[in-house]
């Protein structure tokens, strides 16, 4: 048995440090790299690939609505257009930075709102979906099970990983928890911890309400803001391995390639 650890990481910008993104990588088999819009910049992504490098960590881009202010957790009313672009300029950012330090961008991970707007809002979903199979079609997108973000990824054979949260509570309906309710964050790591053995083995999560529905996991996310993330991450590890589950990184049916970005005519090739 084996599960896949990511973490949103890449999230400081200028001045401004939020995480600590080298104590969470020992921990990780998968990372989800802010590009630039929500959260990171430039040089805090070149610095957050080459940590990856450094510990063998899968890599993938994190696009989000572009709201510094509100780290991309307010819901922006975009256009299918405007979502499309925004996803397609920040996926190609993140993947020609990887390209250049020969790091392979593994997968797609949609941040905050703009993911939370794609599991109920048929649009967004489809602009995502299409942006990212636009990139490269065998490149995968993790998904929240049973969304419309996972509906419109397989209608254009897009592949999804199915992500659950345990540092996240859920409602009965198998939404997270909007993080104005009281229980929504879970910062204490045993607890975490709990939860994911309960996930992976169980393969069900406990609600808010006190009820519990079934759910496969094929990645198990820690948001790398959560104050307790590097605990929180060190306990999840250490009891999933204690229960013989091996992390390791969820397999993809090709590593996204990039040969466009070394070709003398770019232009001439069809991605799709």
């Amino acid at each position: 048995m084996f599960v896949d650890l990511n973490a949103d990481v890449g999230e400081s910008f200028g001045a401004w440090t939020l995480g600590h993104d080298e104590a969470l990588f020992p921990f990780l088999s998968s990372a989800n790299v802010a590009c630039g819009v929500h959260a990171g910049d430039p040089v805090t992504m070149h610095a957050t690939l080459k940590l990856a490098r450094q510990f063998n960590v899968g890599v993938g881009a994190h696009p989000g609505f572009p709201d510094r202010v509100g780290f991309g957790r307010r819901i922006l009313e975009a256009s299918p257009e405007e979502v499309y672009a925004d996803v397609l300029y920040q996926v190609s950012a993140l993947a020609g930075m990887a390209a250049s330090l020969g790091v392979p961008l593994r997968h797609v991970k949609a941040h905050g709102a703009l993911s939370t707007r794609a599991w109920t809002h048929a649009p967004t979903a489809q602009a995502i979906a299409q942006a990212v199979h636009d990139v490269h079609p065998t490149l995968p997108l993790l998904v929240l099970p049973t969304t419309l973000l996972e509906t419109e990824a397989r209608k254009l054979s897009v592949p999804v990983v199915l992500e659950l949260f345990p540092e996240r509570a859920y409602l009965h309906d198998g939404r997270l928890a909007p993080r104005s309710l009281p229980g929504s964050s879970i910062h204490d790591p045993h607890e975490a911890a709990c939860r994911a053995v309960t996930m992976v083995k169980g393969g069900q999560i406990q609600t808010l309400d006190g009820g519990f529905f079934k759910f496969k996991a094929d990645t198990l996310c820690i948001h790398g803001d959560n104050p307790n993330a590097v605990e929180i991450a060190r306990a999840i590890r250490a009891a999933l391995e204690a229960e013989g589950i091996e992390i390791r990184a969820f397999a993809v049916p090709t590593l996204l390639p990039l040969r466009y970005l070394h070709d003398p005519d770019p232009l001439a090739h069809d991605l799709s």
